[in-house]
């Protein structure tokens, strides 16, 4: 007995320390793209995206520096939500400043053309210096300490609710479709993130058409905490019955000075019931001074800037705290009741 007392006690002591942990998440400007860094309190690590190439490895760099920082040695997941070159482009140079363990996408690149096809032999080469998962709505991406369930992917949805979820939205009526989306867009890896009580939710670049499948009639998901606003605030996502039926209490806008930002998507935003807060990585110069979020939200004000991030803290009663590197403001939000 006292042997399995002895051996047992490592463990306890290791999930006690992982449950004492808060969960971390680094949304790191690569200018109008998107690199989200998630710090599990078990200390595993998933990035969604990795910017753009080229700039002379700066998104990379700004990568790996918040790695470090966050006392990562190596990214454990590296997810590629869709193949455009502000997402998808950045991943090879990363793999030249710090490990990647599995690289997580939708399958092949469903687009066509000269661009498209070096985009993926980009991207294919890389793949062999790690591991691959291939996910699908449904799926979940084995992260310990917490839980990340795929919603979209390959323009397809989850076929069923999600525990709690799957009442009528009351926000789809009288809403119309757009254009048809044929891009990678419309494809993105989409999931929800869960621990404990709190809730963070990353769509990338889901497109409107998408977005009314996915929450019409009925709302698959529920509520959330966190929303990262859909690509990066353009107007061809961020349809009301989608963000009015997640209802969150604080939207993170990642887009550039002169990408995203769009005017209309700041007053349906704003008009999502809850909503306390948005926080950006930077000043949109087409919302102007009245449209964009408070100055203090905002990360970097000027269009030539340092790529300051933002960093949120959670923890699993549900409680967090946002942080913008630029003032050192730090705002914190109690647990959902």
């Amino acid at each position: 007995m006292r042997q399995i007392t002895r051996l047992l006690l490592p463990l306890l002591a290791g999930s006690l320390l992982w449950a004492a942990r808060d969960l971390e998440i680094h949304f790191i400007d690569v200018e109008g793209g998107q690199a989200t860094l998630i710090k599990t309190p078990a200390g595993e690590s998933l990035l969604v995206d990795a910017g753009w190439p080229g700039f002379d490895g700066r998104d990379a760099k700004r990568i790996a520096e918040t790695a470090r920082q966050a006392g990562l040695r190596q990214i454990d997941y590296m997810l590629n939500t869709h193949y455009h070159l502000d997402h998808v482009g950045g991943i090879p140079p990363l793999t030249e400043h710090i490990p990647i363990v599995t690289f997580v996408d939708h399958g092949p690149n469903t687009e066509q053309g000269k661009n498209a096809e070096a985009l993926s032999a980009a991207y294919e080469k890389v793949l062999a210096k790690g591991k691959h998962l291939v996910v699908k709505p449904g799926d979940r991406i084995p992260l310990k300490g917490v839980e990340v369930i795929v919603i979209t992917a390959r323009g397809e949805r989850i076929a069923r609710p999600l525990k709690g979820a799957g009442a009528a939205n009351p926000h789809c009526e009288g809403v119309p479709p757009k254009a048809e989306d044929k891009t990678e867009n419309g494809r993105s890896v989409g999931f929800l993130l869960t621990y404990g009580k709190f809730r963070f939710l990353n769509l990338a670049d889901l497109t409107w058409n998408n977005e009314l499948a996915l929450m019409c009639p009925a709302n698959p998901i529920g509520t959330v905490d966190v929303y990262l606003i859909n690509h990066h605030g353009m107007n061809i996502s961020n349809a009301p019955p989608l963000v009015y039926g997640v209802r969150p209490r604080v939207a993170v806008l990642l887009n550039g000075a002169k990408k995203g930002g769009a005017p209309d998507t700041y007053q349906w935003i704003r008009k999502s019931p809850g909503l306390e807060d948005i926080w950006q990585l930077h000043f949109s110069l087409a919302a102007g001074a009245e449209g964009n979020a408070p100055e203090q939200f905002i990360a970097n004000p000027e269009a030539q800037c340092q790529g300051r991030p933002l960093k949120l803290v959670a923890a699993s009663g549900g409680s967090f705290t946002v942080t913008n590197a630029r003032n050192n403001l730090t705002k914190s939000y109690s647990a959902r009741r």
